[in-house]
């Protein structure tokens, strides 16, 4: 789904070089009013303000350049990108040594979809301001956008080292990890994006979508409703917790955010598609046809929208007229894991059951979250195990072995058929498991499973890195994977009735309740389904081990715990805020 790209131009204190020179009351009266206007959310009247104290010829080069800069912004506001290019070109002319007007540029230039030459902006901005927070985090965005993982990795950790209070950077640590089929490690790095800014609506958005890709969907619809909270109008919030909510059964709520969705962003095909699927599903046949031929007029290669309806024709017995449809889906995208997985289910209503489950097999190699699909294999007697598995010769502990797919790693066992654990490497390297260790009542069917994560280059040399997954075996979920050792820094795990509490390497704690236990006069009640809270230490910038190969200290472990800090009443926006906000 497209991701909105924002000019981000927070300078901090002391970081980039601004002129210092002398200016006239005329020409400094004319900025003040542009500033104001910006703040009421008058663009038109800042830039027409600029333009009055741009008149002032004894401006120096760099103050002209400084106001040039400023209304180059107001331009991009106003979506005049060529008087905006204009207007950064000419200040770098009059005062190339100013930083923010290049990592302002560059994200221009990101926006328009020229992320090579945007490289190039935050390249210069950092050179000339080597501890500009922002520009490291947009350059990180633009390498993400490169899918140049690596650097992305080395950057926001930068940024995540020179501000670690700063919420973007993790933020954007957490995508990469995410892009990387790192889940668990991209919700640590959400959470701790939410616990520098509780209002931080991407990263709660984020988290869910790397608790959907661990098949946390309850967790994953609690923290999209937190992310409409403080962003109550963005469309895709809406459409993820929808399809949230349909594989989590409740067609009826995924219609109501579908619906908002809509109204939005009436011109977007997605929002039609997925409320046509959910009216499919809940048999409301001919609205869920209306929402996915407007879909396809929307836009005629939409190959969701086929396939959807192709599912739906499915729903009514129309078996070839739905083949037919998602046929038009594969070609239109030959790697569609919802084409597979309609295709599979077309399949199985012919009675054509191996090529279904090979099809549900694909839709799943291509998109392990799909859980439509993962039902499909299950009611045909199927498990999940990809033609592409490789077993990792003598890297298993027990009845557990390691086998890869493409770049990730799971560890399997015959005892539990459902279940993969993935293995989320933290170095470089091959995983190995080390223990396996199944809990005893009030915690029993939980296991925890300990393997290597790899190496990496640390002060004294190279660190191994130790992992462990906690496993519930009662809900057949992976609750989460946990950095155990870092070298000699150990974490300290404390075991409370039903309740885990991590004193990480990074100084963070992390909680898990994994069982809702009654009071030891009382018997227990049996399971509940694993919920996960944090608190974090106050200032801690998040466990990064890969920061040791990048130049950047990993925090160490140790030392007291602080409470988090008291949450400070919500200031009103300045005009700092508005135009500089990280």
């Amino acid at each position: 789904m497209r991701r909105t790209l924002h000019l981000v131009v927070l300078v901090l204190a002391g970081s980039v070089a601004v002129p210092a020179g002398a200016i006239t009351p005329e020409a400094q009266s004319r900025i003040e009013d542009a500033a104001a206007a910006m703040t009421r959310g008058n663009t038109a009247q800042a830039v027409a303000s600029y333009t009055e104290a741009l008149r002032d010829t004894s401006l120096s080069n760099d103050r002209r350049a400084v106001i040039l800069n400023d209304r180059a912004v107001a331009n991009v506001r106003l979506g005049q990108t060529r008087l905006a290019i204009e207007d950064f070109n000419r200040a770098a002319q009059l005062f190339p040594e100013y930083a923010a007007l290049y990592n302002n540029r560059g994200n221009l230039l990101l926006a328009l979809n020229l992320p090579k030459e945007a490289l190039k902006d935050f390249d210069r901005a950092i050179v000339l301001a080597p501890g500009y927070v922002a520009a490291y985090n947009n350059r990180a965005a633009t390498h993400l956008k490169l899918n140049n993982h690596r650097e992305a990795l080395a950057d926001f950790t930068r940024a995540i080292k020179l501000s670690p209070q700063s919420p973007a950077p993790l933020a954007g640590r957490g995508r990469v990890h995410l892009a990387e089929g790192r889940p668990h490690a991209a919700a640590r790095d959400f959470t701790r994006a939410a616990a520098a800014d509780a209002r931080f609506a991407p990263a709660y958005r984020s988290r869910a979508e790397a608790k959907v890709e661990a098949g946390q969907l309850e967790d994953a619809i609690e923290d999209y409703s937190r992310a409409i909270v403080f962003d109550p109008n963005n469309f895709e919030s809406f459409v993820l917790r929808g399809h949230a909510y349909l594989a989590f059964d409740n067609a009826a709520s995924a219609i109501k955010d579908f619906a908002r969705a809509i109204e939005i962003d009436p011109r977007s095909p997605i929002g039609y598609q997925s409320r046509g699927l959910a009216h499919g599903i809940a048999d409301a046949t001919d609205d869920a046809f209306a929402d996915l031929n407007k879909a396809i007029e929307l836009d005629p290669r939409s190959a969701t929208a086929f396939a959807y309806r192709a599912h739906v024709y499915k729903l009514g017995g129309q078996i070839e007229v739905g083949s037919k449809d998602v046929e038009t889906a594969l070609k239109l995208d030959p790697g569609l894991p919802e084409a597979f997985w309609v295709k599979g289910e077309l399949e199985e209503a012919a009675g054509q059951t191996e090529q279904a489950i090979e099809d549900m097999k694909k839709a799943l190699a291509l998109k392990p979250s799909l859980r439509q699909a993962r039902v499909g294999l299950e009611r045909l007697g199927a498990t999940f195990e990809s033609r592409d598995d490789q077993e990792l010769p003598g890297a298993g502990t027990g009845e557990w072995r390691v086998v890869s797919r493409g770049a990730r790693f799971f560890a399997v066992s015959n005892e539990y058929p459902k279940l993969r654990v993935p293995l989320e490497m933290a170095g470089e390297g091959t995983p190995r498991l080390l223990e396996w260790e199944l809990k005893k009542p009030p915690l029993k069917g939980i296991g925890v499973l300990r393997f290597h994560g790899g190496a990496i280059s640390g002060a004294k040399g190279a660190e191994e890195i130790e992992m462990a997954a906690i496993v519930d075996l009662v809900a057949g979920t992976v609750v989460g994977i946990e950095p155990q050792k870092q070298g000699t820094k150990i974490a300290t795990w404390t075991w409370d009735e039903g309740k885990l509490t991590i004193a990480s390497l990074d100084g963070v704690t992390d909680e898990f309740v994994l069982r809702n236990v009654k009071p030891k006069d009382q018997p227990v009640a049996g399971a509940a389904q694993p919920q996960r809270r944090y608190t974090s230490s106050e200032g801690a910038p998040g466990w990064a081990p890969w920061s040791d190969q990048y130049g950047v200290p990993a925090q160490g472990g140790g030392g007291s715990r602080r409470p988090p800090p008291p949450r400070q009443q919500q200031k009103p926006k300045t005009l700092f805020d508005l135009l500089f906000k990280f």
